[in-house]
């Protein structure tokens, strides 16, 4: 996937997905971010406080540590990762190589139901890429 020729429309069928899929589910903040920690669109609740900027960049280092230490225990890579808090917590999900999807969301929904659309959103915005530049 080149996200680097993404068009206005595209990026528009993306946060569309993200708001029905995620936002829509009662998740709070939810961002598309390359390895690098920049950010490649970002959908809120409108009521969210996150500093998205510096948020990406940590989400990146943390998931490229993460994804050194699964190297160390023999694993391809760890694709996900959950950071559990008493109030907020944090999934990331790789969509390809080069891209991740991270979500804030409160304790009011479940793992697993979070993590069933964002199957679904995953699968639904590789679409919109392959859609654009294959």
């Amino acid at each position: 996937m080149n996200y680097g020729i993404v068009s206005q429309e595209q990026l528009e069928q993306i946060d569309t997905i993200l708001a029905s899929k995620l936002i829509k589910l009662g998740v709070d903040c939810v961002i598309i971010i390359d390895m690098a920690g920049n950010i490649i669109t970002a959908k809120d609740n409108g009521e969210s406080k996150y500093d998205v900027y510096s948020f990406a960049a940590l989400a990146a280092g943390n998931f490229a540590t993460v994804d050194a230490m699964a190297k160390l225990v023999g694993e391809a890579e760890f694709s996900l990762l959950f950071h559990k808090g008493q109030e907020s917590n944090i999934h990331f999900s790789k969509i390809d190589d080069e891209l991740l999807l991270i979500s804030m969301f409160g304790k009011d929904i479940s793992l697993g139901f979070l993590r069933l659309n964002v199957v679904e959103a995953i699968e639904q915005i590789r679409k919109v890429w392959e859609g654009g530049n294959g």
